[in-house]
């Protein structure tokens, strides 16, 4: 008979290196917790699963897939939950056709991503697949608020094994540029709702009809529901203007978006960007392009593709982008652009990263040069503004004397820009767009153009308040600085900081916060950690994000080291393992070489805190040792220097998986705590020992050589295994 109870530990099946990593690592964690009685089983939350699992009636019995996505967010809502979340892909929409393609390749009857539905019956389908782009596991999972910081481990390595940090110079050219108005921070209004409500959102046209964007809307009593909308016309302009200033001062053109988890705003403003870069071309020969299905938001890499057959567009494009000022490369090997693909480049990894190389990118000269850091909307760009102001003034950060900022990030219930993407609209025509609530009420209202993109984003009471006292909670563990990043002059901040002050006046700690708009708070920030101090940043959903790579990239070189703990409001923990903003370029290499350079030691830190917090919950002592043993493991990569090298030939993300499973067997069989799992683990520690000599030589053997996955975004098991799993003695001791 099935067993269908929820394993102990759920391991979330993913994409790209994170999920190449799962076929090495995954099976040395069943081994281990079996061993204790815990069962870690795994759901998918691929962008291939999440397809296959949206359209069941066009596949096979054989083909079809459970919504695991679906079961995993009413599991958050419980107690019970134990969730170990790798990164997944936020899909942007060449992403979203790439991973279609690939499945009706490997005989998936899906049908293809209507660019412009026409039909109800493609309409329907884009619908559907709407459903799957950008942040759609984000939202769904993090039914709590968000605790990320650098483990001590992880925080002491990096200062007594500093990386390379490029060299900031006083006269450097690198800037921030955003809009000085008619952006979405501009025309933001924001309000508190006194009692619970249903809502719509209408477009009155200046003819007087009504087209109602969205209905069905509810809120609960004590939401802050915010409305905001950015000029088409406003930021052509400072594009436009931009580009000019660029080529002017010698710099390289470069855009720093998120239209991955900003899945509707984010690529029409990239889709702009590309237009304004092409202007000419786009004057010239717009008809012919939109009869050859060009759509700019989907990026310069799609619009060559499709006018691929045009000599005469061809040549035009040369000649403008031959005119324009040199761009910001993702690969310049390969001319690659940062216009290329909307999903290249995204702010929270492409601005830290060129932040650690001095203010420097690289250009299709293959060469470092200074940067104009085009991000349009001024909500968050500030911080980025005034952290290169920081380091032209005082010079780069040593990392061997650097102290650390902590975040606790309000995101439970789809707080913020990251629960927009349903009431995030592009204009039609010209008219006033209005929130109504269930009453008549008009709550939020604006005069907009053909062309403008309107939002309207909101936070729940609970976890807002939720968010105020884990902050409290962390900040009484730590005794340091404590800055809500929040700006009174902002709408939407201003709601906040009204529920924020009450609940630390009633708890007696409000002289232990600071409230600070994000460009002082930056500075405030990065005086801290200069000084060797720690600082806790606490912050919305989207500057969590942006916060918790630039800090951590500057501090540790990478964010994929961080621990992300995500205490669920309903009691149960999620648990997730960094970012993987270079998950795609690790799996090319691998494709390429059989080298894998993506670093676990996210997975590590996640699997530590995941048992331990299984051994709190259902008071599984045995869980605890293992918990225990996790983190002696950690040190022991750390301590002695087993994490993945970048260069093929040398260790790989494989080998730091066979010396994480020693040190954690050696640590069980060592421990006093639980002589049965002392016993169960000493010949296994003694076997890995053992067996070093030919387990090293077999993963150094792999090496070198190309590889078949049986695809990208749907790799075939089989394959995958072989690839990851390329030493037999090893197998043979995990199983």
């Amino acid at each position: 008979m099935a067993d269908n109870t929820t394993p102990d530990i759920i391991y979330t099946k993913v994409d790209e290196a994170p999920e190449l990593a799962s076929a090495s690592f995954l099976p040395i964690i069943q081994k281990f917790a079996g061993a204790a009685g815990v069962r870690v089983g795994t759901k998918d939350i691929s962008l291939a699963g999440r397809i296959l699992a949206t359209f069941p009636d066009h596949l096979t019995e054989e083909q079809r897939q459970s919504d695991d996505l679906a079961e995993l967010g009413k599991l958050v809502k419980t107690p019970e939950a134990n969730v170990i979340k790798l990164p997944n892909i936020s899909a942007s929409v060449p992403q979203l056709v790439a991973a279609i393609k690939e499945l009706q390749d490997q005989g998936y009857a899906l049908p293809d991503y209507p660019e412009a539905p026409s039909s109800d019956e493609e309409k329907a389908v884009r619908a559907k697949y709407d459903t799957i782009k950008g942040s759609a596991v984000n939202p769904v999972l993090r039914e709590g608020n968000s605790d990320r910081r650098a483990a001590k481990a992880v925080k002491s390595y990096a200062q007594n094994n500093p990386h390379r940090m490029g060299d900031w110079s006083a006269d450097s050219k690198t800037r921030v540029a955003s809009m000085s108005g008619g952006d979405f921070f501009s025309n933001e209004k924001s309000a508190t709702l006194n009692s619970e409500t249903s809502a719509k959102i209408v477009l009155v046209g200046e003819d007087g009809s009504e087209t109602v964007l969205k209905d069905g809307l509810s809120y609960p009593a004590g939401t802050v529901v915010d409305a905001t909308f950015m000029s088409a016309k406003a930021l052509d302009a400072f594009l436009e203007k931009e580009i000019a200033k660029t080529k002017e001062e010698g710099t390289l053109f470069s855009l720093h978006m998120k239209a991955t988890m900003m899945k509707v705003s984010d690529p029409i403003i990239f889709g702009h960007a590309v237009k304004a870069f092409l202007k000419p071309v786009f004057d010239k020969y717009g008809d012919e392009m939109t009869a050859l299905s060009v759509n700019p938001n989907s990026g310069l890499g799609d619009l060559l593709a499709r006018v691929d057959d045009n000599a005469e567009i061809k040549a035009e494009i040369e000649k403008v982008m031959a005119d324009q000022p040199p761009m910001y490369m993702v690969d310049s090997d390969k001319g690659i652009t940062n216009l290329h693909v909307p999903s290249d480049v995204i702010i929270d990894a492409s601005m830290p990263a060129l932040i650690r190389a001095g203010g420097k990118g690289w250009g299709p000269d293959g060469k470092e040069h200074d940067a104009n850091c085009v991000i349009p909307d001024n909500s968050y760009a500030p911080v980025y503004d005034e952290t290169i102001k920081f380091f032209k003034e005082n010079g780069k950060l040593n990392p061997a004397t650097a102290g650390t900022v902590q975040n606790i990030g309000l995101m439970a219930q789809k707080a913020q820009e990251y629960g927009s993407h349903p009431t995030t609209f592009e204009i039609p025509h010209a008219g006033t767009v209005k929130m109504i609530l269930g009453d008549g009420t008009v709550l939020h209202e604006h005069a907009v153009e053909a062309g403008d993109i309107w939002r309207s984003a909101s936070a729940r009471k609970a976890p807002i308040e939720d968010w105020v006292q884990l902050a409290i909670d962390r900040q009484k563990a730590e005794n340091c600085e404590a800055i809500f990043w929040l700006d009174d002059t902002r709408a939407h901040d201003a709601e906040l900081i009204k529920y924020v002050m009450p609940i630390l006046e009633a708890k007696g700690v409000a002289d232990k916060f600071k409230i600070m708009a994000p460009r002082a708070a930056t500075r405030a920030s990065f005086e801290t950690i200069t000084a060797g101090k720690t600082s806790i940043a606490i912050t919305g959903n989207v500057l969590r994000d942006y916060l918790t790579d630039l800090f951590p990239i500057l501090e540790l070189a990478t964010s994929a080291k961080m621990l992300s703990i995500v205490k669920l409001m309903n009691g149960g923990g999620l648990f997730e393992t960094g970012a993987g903003g270079s998950a795609p370029k690790h799996v090319q290499q691998l494709m390429e070489e059989n080298h894998l350079r993506w670093d676990s030691l996210g997975e590590f830190c996640a699997l530590g805190e995941s048992l331990q917090f299984l051994a709190d919950a259902r008071n599984n002592e045995k869980a605890r040792v293992l918990g225990k043993a996790v983190d002696a493991a950690t040190q022991g990569i750390l301590d002695n220097n087993r994490s993945p090298s970048r260069k093929v030939g040398e260790p790989d993300n494989r080998d730091s998986h066979y010396w994480f499973a020693r040190y954690w067997a050696e640590a069980l069989a060592a421990q006093s705590d639980d002589a049965e799992l002392a016993a169960h683990f000493a010949p296994i520690a003694k076997a890995l020992a053992e067996g070093e000599d030919a387990i090293v030589s077999e993963l150094a053997s792999a090496q070198g050589k190309a590889v078949d996955l049986g695809g990208y975004y749907h790799g075939d098991e089989a394959k995958t295994a072989a690839v990851m799993r390329p030493s037999e003695t090893l197998n043979a001791i995990i199983g």
